[in-house]
């Protein structure tokens, strides 16, 4: 049997073959790549899903950022301060999501605000407060939102557990181109936040801490503004229509060290009342420091001098029958025949002597003669001045009767017959600011209200917290008269500091700036 020539050939090639396929391991990372895949699209997935995650938590913090920032934004001390706050954070942020897959809405809700009255109580979140005067930060949350996973079910997980958030803001706010001047709260013990509202038409007497001791309820004093050391600087700050120095934070505050009762002159100014030694504050003709072009009060001029003087010499003095009531009541219509024209007076429990008999010491009751104030100052008072149909009441705040006569000078600011000046500036002691549009009031002053006694005040103190700010009225000039000490500043309350001065939100002039910040 012949063999073919190609066999060993053919067996040559098989075995070169099955040593091919013994050593061949290909097969091996196929297998591999097979076992690895579930792991893969896995490992795959989780990092999608949780990058989904991570997206739509920023997006949750933003948006309770921005209604946070825009609650705060209305945090003015108002009475409808917490209805306009809400309505901010729901309203006026527009913030949507493209991270939640949980609903076809993609607008981020809020889901409840939460006000309080101190940083401490913000930042901690206790002490929630109710009362919108009080309002001074507010916490926002949004309603939780998910995400659905798109591929991390492969692992076991449908969706993210609710992503929610929530921002905590409080309004930042600064008061320029007014007087650095403090008060510590006269009702510290019983009403440490100064219910402003409590208190509005009523007198406070305010008394200088010439101690140099800690300032005790009642006291007043002032703020570091930067505008230089020692008391001319304190008197620019006090009489100059642009205080020199820096704004001053309506969060916290540094009082000036020294209890200067001379710098009040400058104050004085601002009814006309010019002390002799001013030249460096307000100018060789005063012009730095304008009276109000209601400059009533209760001094006559006599012989054309411009300082006040307790003797006969020429300058603003007491009028020989000055209003000074003998009990805490109302003038007889005999008294009022025989009293000169009176300028605003202090409340009676206040103005019947130098101490006074008022129920709440330095604060007292409202109550001041206006029914002798109009007898001595108007003449057809009896047959055709009504208070009730000229101001709606019959018992108006000294301010608004201030407001009300400034804008009536012609028939309102006149000298009265027996030579006393108690209403218009005069001429010769300087220039004068109109009341009220685009002007800061030069009888207004913006002050900070601060619990004295709980933070220890004296001298120089630093980071002291504002209880609250307050606008008032300057009543009278602050001057040794019979009853009254030239330490003593008169005033009455008008209402929470605003926009514009004296509370009076239509004016242009801004001495409040306020900006909104996170706290946490």
């Amino acid at each position: 049997m012949n063999r073919s020539p190609f066999l060993p050939f053919a067996a040559a090639a098989l075995q070169r073959a099955t040593r091919r396929l013994r050593h061949d391991e290909g097969g091996a990372i196929a297998v591999t790549y097979a076992l690895a895949l579930t792991g893969l699209l896995a490992s795959a997935g989780v990092s999608f899903d949780y990058a989904r995650m991570v997206a739509l938590s920023s997006e949750m913090h933003n948006a309770a950022d921005q209604a946070a920032l825009a609650a705060a934004t209305q945090l003015d001390g108002s009475a409808n301060a917490i209805t306009y706050a809400t309505q901010a954070a729901s309203n006026l942020v527009g913030n949507k999501t493209v991270m939640a897959n949980d609903s076809g809405a993609r607008a981020i809700t809020v889901a409840g605000l939460l006000f309080y009255g101190t940083y401490a109580d913000a930042e901690a979140g206790t002490n929630p407060v109710t009362d919108a005067t009080k309002a001074k930060f507010v916490r926002v949350a949004v309603n939780a939102r998910k995400a659905y996973y798109a591929y991390t079910p492969i692992v076991g997980l449908l969706a993210s557990d609710d992503i929610s958030a929530a921002a905590t803001a409080g309004l930042g706010s600064s008061i320029c181109k007014v007087p650095p001047v403090f008060m510590c709260n006269p009702y510290e013990a019983t009403d440490p936040g100064f219910t402003v509202a409590n208190y509005i038409g009523k007198g406070l007497k305010l008394i200088a801490n010439t101690g140099g001791s800690n300032y005790a309820p009642g006291n007043f004093g002032y703020l570091e503004s930067n505008a230089g050391n020692g008391a001319n600087a304190v008197a620019q700050t006090l009489g100059n229509t642009v205080p020199p120095g820096d704004c001053i934070s309506t969060d916290t505050v540094t009082t000036k060290p020294g209890q200067q009762v001379s710098v009040l002159d400058a104050l004085n100014t601002r009814m006309d009342v010019y002390a002799n030694g001013l030249n460096n504050v307000c100018g060789s003709s005063n012009a730095s420091c304008p009276a109000s072009a209601n400059a009533r009060k209760d001094l006559e001029q006599k012989g054309n001098g411009c300082a006040f003087t307790s003797g006969n010499g020429a300058g603003w003095q007491q009028p020989n029958n000055a209003y000074a009531p003998s009990s805490n009541a109302a003038l007889t219509q005999a008294q009022i025949n025989s009293t000169a024209p009176m300028g605003y007076p202090r409340d009676i429990c206040h103005a019947v002597s130098s101490s006074g008999v008022c129920s709440g010491g330095q604060v007292g009751d409202g109550v001041w003669d206006s029914n002798a104030y109009f007898k001595t100052n108007t003449a057809d008072y009896a047959s055709s001045f009504s208070p009730s149909s000229t101001f709606g009441t019959s018992t108006p705040t000294r301010y608004q009767v201030y407001k009300y006569e400034a804008a009536n000078a012609a028939t309102r600011l006149v000298n009265q017959s027996n030579g006393s000046l108690t209403s218009v500036p005069v001429a010769s002691c300087g220039s004068s600011l109109p009341v009220g549009g685009a002007t800061v009031d030069r009888r207004v002053l913006s002050v900070a209200v601060i619990d004295c006694t709980a933070q220890g005040v004296a001298g120089r103190s630093t980071n002291v917290a504002v209880t609250n700010w307050i606008d008032v009225f300057l009543v009278e000039p602050s001057v040794n008269r019979a009853r009254t000490s030239q330490s003593d500043v008169y005033v009455e309350v008008i209402g929470p500091t605003q926009i514009g001065g004296g509370g009076d939100t239509s004016s242009a002039q801004i001495v409040r700036i306020s900006k909104p910040y996170l706290v946490n």
